[in-house]
């Protein structure tokens, strides 16, 4: 039986297990922080994130920094131990300073290393549950927040020193707990005899002066929309509904990497509200990231203890760049809406057949 954790010191139980446990035995059950920075031109786009995987007794971390062709990535995993307030994995670590609001992110890796404060720009934002079912059994059940914010602090890169200025600097982050792939992969059994076809997914964070707009939209191969969730931010905390986003993307002839897109959303007095979006540098969350498909390494794998890896990837290689298609790319995203310019995160993923897209199949791409 699992003893008494440091979290359990705090009154914040929701089962009657100690915190060392969670309230699933499902191998899958993952907590995870996510962030992205970037210097709205273009020239530099960073995301990071660190994960707890309580059932596979793993804790990791990440920092991925594209310039250019390049993507530069440092990876941390370690045995998870007693759980509590501190999350560190071997030279990373972050800070709560304020919850909600502040937190101070340190990775200090010869190859790459930061040391980033997040200030909210807008209060938090609770995401409508993602599910995803195989059959009956659930393959994603997860809850998560959203905030857009700035970055303020350094940021080193292999020789480069590169001052992030607040005034400059923008990003979004989220949190997210529950029940996802992780680890090493599962007998694939049914699943792979009889697959989904294919995955699309879309997830577009903004910040703009007066407001915020998080839109996330996820639809099986036919169309069928699983996940519908449309809201703008106020500063006094109110949020209001945008109905039921109509996407428009723009792709790359010849791919199916987004270059531009427009979100038709409907404010909840029926009026039309556009966004228009300008899609720039990307980050391929398979390539050095840890997301589903790279071969490298995954969130929650056991590399055994105090384990860390750094690699550098050209993107321009073959090798690599006939991977990128099929896997989640996030986009720093540059918008309007109506008068109001704003920035975020362009995040997107269309893998195998989508009927609304004119995606038939795994090969097929816009004209």
């Amino acid at each position: 039986m699992a003893g008494p954790a440091p979290l359990d010191e705090y009154p914040i139980h929701q089962t009657p297990l100690s915190m060392a446990r969670v309230g699933t035995s499902d191998r899958n059950f993952y907590d995870r922080s996510y962030f992205n920075a970037h210097d709205r031109d273009g020239g530099t786009l960073l995301v990071t994130g660190l994960g707890v995987y309580p059932n596979l007794g793993v804790t990791d971390a990440y920092l991925a920094v594209r310039r250019g062709d390049e993507v530069r990535s440092v990876r941390f995993s370690d045995a998870l131990g007693e759980r509590s307030l501190d999350m560190r994995v071997g030279d990373y670590r972050i800070e709560v300073i304020e919850p909600l609001q502040k937190l101070r992110l340190v990775c200090e890796s010869a190859d790459l290393a930061c040391d980033l404060t997040w200030t909210g720009a807008f209060p938090t934002v609770q995401e409508q549950p993602h599910l995803i079912l195989n059959g009956n059994r659930p393959i994603i059940d997860a809850s998560r927040f959203a905030q857009v914010g700035s970055w303020e602090g350094a940021l080193h890169v292999a020789d480069s020193e590169i001052t992030v200025d607040p005034a400059v600097w923008t990003g979004t982050r989220d949190r997210s707990w529950g029940i996802r792939p992780v680890g090493e992969s599962e007998p694939p059994g049914r699943a792979a005899a009889e697959p989904s076809g294919g995955f699309w997914w879309l997830y577009v964070p903004l910040r703009f002066e007066e407001f915020a707009i998080v839109v996330i939209v996820q639809e099986e191969p036919h169309g069928r929309r699983t996940l519908n969730d449309a809201v703008r931010v106020w500063p006094d905390g109110r949020v209001e509904q945008l109905g039921w986003p109509r996407v428009h993307i723009e792709y790359r002839s010849g791919t199916r990497i987004p270059v531009g897109a427009r979100l038709d959303l409907t404010t909840p007095d029926g009026k039309p509200l556009e966004v228009e979006i300008t899609a720039g540098i990307g980050m391929p969350l398979h390539v050095g990231c840890g997301y589903g498909g790279d071969p490298d390494w995954l969130h929650g794998q056991w590399k055994g203890r105090g384990w860390s890896e750094s690699r550098l990837y050209d993107l321009t290689d073959p090798a690599v760049a006939g991977r990128i298609p099929y896997g989640v790319i996030d986009h720093v995203a540059h918008a309007r809406c109506g008068s109001a310019e704003g920035w975020g995160l362009f995040e997107h993923a269309s893998i195998g057949r989508h009927d609304p897209s004119g995606f038939a199949d795994w090969g097929s791409v816009a004209p």
